[in-house]
């Protein structure tokens, strides 16, 4: 008996021990209200996605730690998981539960985790940080809710998609052509035909110039037409029309039309040959395919094709477009576990509004990866930084570089504000009833998609076409479109 009561005795001293190092975050450092800590500040964890943990870590958090205590009684710990581990790794944290408090997300996964009641509801909370949701225009919370509730913040940054054809600025001003003012694939082909026979120091004539890999111009479809979050090119909603009718995309004469081009530019060699088996397009690319601002010609584009002094220049293609996808592409969500969700949305108030906390985030340890200018702006002194700042939080309040000639976030700020918004925004779509032919129809447009969006193949599209219609296509059209009806119906 005796050795029996030593043994409970010794089994709650072991649990009260666990309990003062658990809390929010379940994690050893932990010094929440609810786990017993005198100083009663929260520890947060936020799991996110980059190139692994900073080497600086250490001197990182206690910078930050010492901030955010003073601002809002919060301590923060990042675990940032390396991009080829990230999709096994999150599925893992959120199949089993493991603890944290806040984790970045995407329109990849946010419907699955919420249904699977992964995610914390938002809605009670919002109005104890007015400063956030203040902040992000309401279109933007729309599309993180799911079934009308809440489930996520949206990174307040390029949240509508632009999409751009990057030219080598020298060989489209040798065509002579007005290339500046070619917005649609018909007038773009006739400049790409004169930079197909122009020579340059970088392009011999005769070469291609749109170069292209299997994946295909998503731009295409992305650009005119809203998947519904379906993961289904093949149907959509306009955002032209301004209506919320679902149709099947590769059968829209607009689709068709550009379709028909894109065959013509593969016939005539503007388009290189293996485009339907190819991976990876040449660092190098006379015209190519971008999704972002005017200004990413310079900072991002240019630099990336890999010869010196190459300027390169953007022109856009079609409308700026806003919808859940796009809003979805970098949300951050609150634990359905998490003991203090309060704390962990203040927290993403701060990183929305406070520019000191989002510098830290997205630039690093100042002194050590930037440090600030006399006049304000932000000097990096080298890019060893291995967060994913658009996992993070808004680019507005992101202090500029001292090498930004111009404000490139004013840019992504028009961009949004200027966006043709979905008529299905904040549609959530209940895929249940038509998994099985929503999969083979994903599936028969997977088959499909290096011979159909190369324009290596002008059969695909019928062929296509066929195997999904077989497959109950304009059923999943009929059973989005009453989904869609019955929202409109309960607004």
């Amino acid at each position: 008996m005796k050795k029996m009561k030593k043994l409970i005795t010794f089994l709650l001293a072991c649990t009260m021990m666990l309990g003062v190092f658990s809390g929010c975050g379940g994690n050893g450092n932990n010094k929440s209200d609810a786990g017993g800590s005198a100083d009663g500040i929260v520890n947060l964890k936020w799991v996110a996605v980059g190139n692994g943990m900073p080497d600086n870590y250490t001197e990182w958090k206690a910078k930050m730690d010492s901030y955010l205590e003073e601002k809002i009684g919060v301590h923060l710990d990042m675990d940032i998981i390396s991009w080829g581990d990230w999709d096994q790794r999150r599925n893992m944290i959120v199949s089993t539960n493991e603890p944290y408090d806040i984790m970045f997300t995407n329109n990849g996964t946010f419907y699955k985790d919420v249904n699977m009641g992964a995610f914390a509801k938002l809605d009670d909370l919002m109005d104890q940080v007015p400063a956030l949701r203040d902040f992000i225009p309401e279109d933007y919370w729309e599309a993180c809710k799911v079934n009308g509730s809440l489930y996520g913040v949206p990174s307040y940054k390029d949240s509508s998609a632009t999409f751009f054809f990057v030219y080598d600025q020298e060989l489209a001003e040798a065509t002579g052509l007005d290339y500046k003012n070619a917005h649609t694939l018909p007038e773009v082909k006739k400049v790409l035909e004169a930079m197909y026979n122009t020579e340059t120091a970088n392009h011999a004539k005769g070469t291609p110039v749109f170069y292209v890999h299997q994946g295909g111009v998503d731009a295409i479809y992305g650009s005119k037409y809203d998947d519904i979050s379906a993961g289904c090119p093949a149907i959509g909603v306009s955002y032209k029309n301004g209506k919320p009718e679902v149709v099947s995309v590769f059968e829209q004469e607009d689709i068709i039309s550009d379709l028909t081009v894109l065959q013509e530019m593969y016939a005539e060699g503007l388009i290189n040959s293996d485009a339907n088996i190819l991976t990876e397009v040449p660092k190098y690319n006379p015209c190519g395919i971008g999704q972002g601002w005017p200004s990413a010609a310079d900072t991002i584009w240019g630099p990336n094709m890999g010869i010196k002094d190459l300027k390169a220049i953007a022109v856009q293609w079609g409308d700026t477009v806003l919808s859940n996808a796009t809003v979805q592409g970098s949300l951050n969500c609150i634990s359905a576990s998490c003991a203090h969700p309060d704390k962990a949305l203040q927290l993403l108030e701060l990183v929305n509004t406070d520019s000191k906390v989002r510098d830290m985030l997205f630039y690093g340890l100042e002194g050590d990866n930037f440090d600030y200018t006399p006049d304000g702006k932000v000097h990096k002194n080298n890019t060893e930084w291995k967060m994913a700042g658009y996992t993070q939080g808004t680019f507005f309040n992101v202090t500029t570089l001292d090498t930004d000639a111009e404000n490139q976030w004013d840019e992504v700020k028009q961009q949004n504000e200027n966006a043709v918004a979905s008529p299905i925004l904040g549609f959530s779509l209940n895929k249940e009833p038509i998994s099985d032919k929503l999969d083979s129809i994903i599936a028969i447009f997977t088959e499909w998609r290096p011979a159909l969006m190369t324009g290596a193949d002008p059969q695909a599209r019928d062929k296509m076409l066929s195997a999904m219609k077989n497959a109950g296509l304009d059923d999943v059209i009929a059973e989005v479109q009453s989904q869609i009806d019955e929202w409109i119906a309960s607004k």
